[in-house]
């Protein structure tokens, strides 16, 4: 793949995740609620997740999504009821006053930020628009999906480690159980807002 062709595609990638969705939504508030090494798991989860979708897209799946506009409103349904379900989590979350060094001792599991990735309209279009725009045909194929899953890792990662500094700045900077309710209930209700952005 080209350098030229290479770094657009990376400010594609990078535009689809520095901007607030679901994922970003839930780092924050797993980034204040558990600390920041607390939610790597939770990071590390949604990035495979993301690389397991970028397989499925580029190697068929994506193509079913595109014949089946059915399949597509099963996603969206499903995406909805789970972020629905996340908010409400979010929201309810216990106060748990961080210390340095210390904090809750459940943290967000690894497999809610992959299975988030699989049933999320907005992951969904970014990989198929990553792959409908910058695969390459005929032997480069391979080449140009490696290229793809390599920038989707790093501009993830990046993202990713942003948002998840900021969870942990908020989460340090609140002291009270009220503000800590305000901020729970604030990031429950923007996460049910990203339900609107699947159906718009």
């Amino acid at each position: 793949m080209e350098l030229s062709l290479f770094l657009s595609m990376l400010g594609f990638l990078w535009v689809a995740a520095i901007t607030p969705g679901p994922n970003n939504m839930l780092l924050t508030a797993s980034g204040a609620n558990f600390g920041f090494l607390r939610s790597l798991w939770l990071l590390m989860g949604i990035m495979i997740g993301m690389q397991v979708m970028l397989l499925l897209v580029a190697f068929g799946v994506g193509g079913l999504i595109l014949l089946y506009p059915s399949l597509h409103l099963f996603l969206k349904v499903a995406g909805s009821a789970y972020l629905l379900w996340l908010a409400w989590k979010i929201a309810t979350a216990e106060y748990e006053k961080l210390e340095a060094g210390d904090g809750p001792t459940r943290p967000m599991p690894f497999w809610q930020g992959g299975l988030l990735q699989l049933i999320n309209p907005k992951a969904w279009l970014m990989t198929l628009g990553a792959v409908a725009s910058f695969s390459q045909a005929g032997e480069a194929y391979r080449s140009s999906v490696v290229a793809i899953s390599f920038a989707m890792a790093l501009v993830n990662i990046v993202a990713g480690v942003i948002w998840l500094g900021f969870g942990s700045l908020i989460g340090r900077i609140l002291h009270s159980r009220w503000a800590w309710t305000i901020f729970n209930v604030s990031m429950g209700l923007l996460t049910a807002a990203c339900v609107v952005l699947i159906w718009h």
